[in-house]
């Protein structure tokens, strides 16, 4: 099937409903592991134990896709979310059971209990079979030119957004009814479900790239360099391969960077937003949900309107240095600064993201789509766990400050996306 004739739009859909599904339980998640005996630092490891073994599983899911097909590692991946819920819904069904109690320096006192170590495994297997997002990316990559690339993956990024809005909200409306939080877990577990009989019905898979196919030696004569599903030298490039690639570390890094600064941000702004703008968990609902209506703005006309008119690397710097003043903004402290730090972060994340993601795969050789997308996954799991973890700490001893923190790596990120120029340019003219 050729490019121009295969549909991005159930790849968005497959992307939505795992966005959807993934964003029903989290507006509850921290209820959930206070009432089964776990605390504040506790959630904060529950809500990295996913990117943590995501850091295991992506580069390999990405490296398998190159190798057997996107198609199967995508049925794999939404497999494992599906089992990952149903384990989540056997966590809440089960009498909560007390394993130990735990009184440590570190962790604080908590109960660990059978319930909460259920959670634990279901984010972590959820996150060990979570290559959905390096499969993806490769797998539009496949299917798309490189001149609508940075517009294909605006639309990837309103599919999640999307996701992001709708899931809480029909959270909310799901909790509220007698079965409380359950039904939104039975719900996510359907939707996972739903994105198995999409990949299998609607994802067609793709000519991952042309090695695949009959190649014409100079007598005429056709042969298969490689098939998928055979041994061959892609399964040779790991991960010290991928990130020795030329040009792929620089942008690597600038993954890194940019996702510190988100993690640092979404595991200090909630804090913030209830201790010193005085919010309550309303307000805060709301403020996410605008966020993600004007990222889907940005993501889609916004974004196409400027991918025709500007290089990706152009895009990618201008919305790394909007993003340094969305944090500035949010370290004044007020309401009005903070809204208005809301249009800056949907403008530079919105122009910004989908552009590095388009310069990730036009980089990166169409047979090592998949490794690199899932070496991609790796660095936005460490920054995950980074910035989860010590974003807490930050807000604890610098309170606002750490805005500025995440500011400094974007401001990193807007530096090294002005080095990557040269190499962009060299890079299309070698094409």
């Amino acid at each position: 099937m050729s490019k121009s004739r295969t549909s991005i739009y159930p790849m968005l859909a497959v992307n939505f409903i795992g966005t959807l599904g993934m964003s029903l339980v989290l507006p509850f998640l921290i209820f959930l592991v206070e009432r089964f005996g776990g605390n504040a630092i506790i959630y904060g490891l529950v809500a990295s134990t996913y990117p943590f073994f995501q850091l295991i599983g992506g580069p390999l899911l990405g490296r398998w896709s190159d190798i057997y097909g996107r198609k199967k590692v995508l049925f794999l991946s939404q497999v494992g979310t599906f089992i990952s819920w149903v384990i989540f819904l056997i966590a809440m069904l089960i009498p909560v059971t007390r394993i130990t109690n735990v009184r440590s320096g570190i962790l604080g006192n908590f109960v660990l209990t059978l319930p909460l170590l259920l959670i634990f495994i279901a984010r972590a297997f959820d996150g060990l079979t979570g290559g959905n997002v390096s499969v993806a990316n490769a797998y539009l990559a496949d299917i798309t030119e490189d001149k609508d690339r940075s517009g294909v993956y605006g639309k990837l990024s309103v599919s999640t957004n999307l996701g992001f809005i709708f899931g809480p909200a029909l959270a909310g409306l799901l909790s509220v009814t007698v079965y409380g939080e359950v039904l939104p877990v039975i719900s996510a577990i359907l939707i996972s479900f739903a994105g198995i009989l999409m990949i299998v019905f609607l994802v067609p898979e793709p000519k991952t790239h042309d090695l695949h196919g009959p190649q014409t030696l100079v007598d005429g004569s056709q042969y298969t360099d490689i098939q998928v599903g055979a041994s061959s030298n892609l399964d040779k490039h790991g991960f010290l391969e991928v990130i020795r690639m030329q040009g792929i570390f620089n942008l690597l890094l600038i993954y890194f960077l940019i996702f510190l600064g988100y993690s640092i941000f979404y595991a200090a702004f909630p804090v913030h937003a209830a201790n010193n703008l005085m919010w309550n968990a309303a307000t805060l609902g709301l403020y996410f949900s605008l966020l993600s209506l004007l990222l889907v703005i940005v993501e889609g006309p916004v974004l196409t309107w400027a991918s025709k008119r500007c290089s990706d690397t152009s895009l990618l710097t201008f919305g790394s240095f909007v993003l340094c003043i969305n944090f500035v903004l949010l370290f004044s402290s007020t309401d009005l600064f903070t809204y208005c730090a809301l249009f800056f972060f949907a403008v530079g994340n919105g122009v910004m993201w989908p552009s590095l993601i388009s310069i990730l795969s036009k980089t990166a050789k169409k047979e090592h789509q998949g490794a690199v997308q899932g070496a991609s996954i790796s660095f936005v799991g460490l920054a995950s766990i980074i910035g989860l973890i010590a974003g807490g700490f930050m807000f604890s001893s610098l309170g606002a400050g750490a805005f500025l923190i995440a500011g400094a790596m974007m401001l990193s990120a807007f530096l090294l996306s002005i080095k990557m120029g040269p190499f962009r340019q060299r890079a299309q003219e070698d094409r």
